[in-house]
């Protein structure tokens, strides 16, 4: 036999809020996706940064001193680690705004995060176009 308890106002409170909101199942959802979408996007930002340092292992360079490639894949990294980061808190943020009923979409995420790859791939055209290549390669003209 179960015992039946008397609800209490918090378990009040809980199904007034499910009320207010009859998407909230959907839109956790959609919040755990996006939410994963910014972590591979994290992951591939920290990957990229380490294959941009190690590329240097691969080819023997022209020149005998590091260089600045070290410093590119550095600061893609930073970014990954970065972005894990304010992705967490922001889907934590955003979770409570579900549950509270108050979620207001925010542009500062979508500015701040493409200015950052653009500010990257900047970077990397960069990288790409200063760095010498070996007198060996066939891209080079004769």
């Amino acid at each position: 036999m179960q015992l039946k308890l008397k609800p209490t106002e918090e378990d009040k409170e809980k199904k007034k809020l499910g009320r207010l909101n009859p998407s909230r199942v959907r839109d956790h959802l959609a919040n755990e996706r996006t939410y994963l979408a910014w972590m591979r996007t994290g992951i591939a930002l920290l990957g990229f940064g380490v294959v941009i340092v190690r590329l240097r292992a691969f080819q023997v360079p022209l020149v005998p001193r590091p260089g600045n490639g070290w410093k590119l894949g550095l600061v893609f990294s930073l970014v990954g680690l970065i972005t894990v980061w304010l992705s967490t808190s922001h889907y934590f943020a955003v979770r409570r705004d579900i549950e509270e009923d108050t979620y207001e979409p925010t542009d500062r995420w979508v500015l701040l995060f493409s200015l950052a790859v653009m500010i990257l791939g900047t970077g990397v055209i960069y990288f790409v176009f200063t760095t010498s290549l070996d007198p060996m390669s066939p891209l080079i003209p004769e």
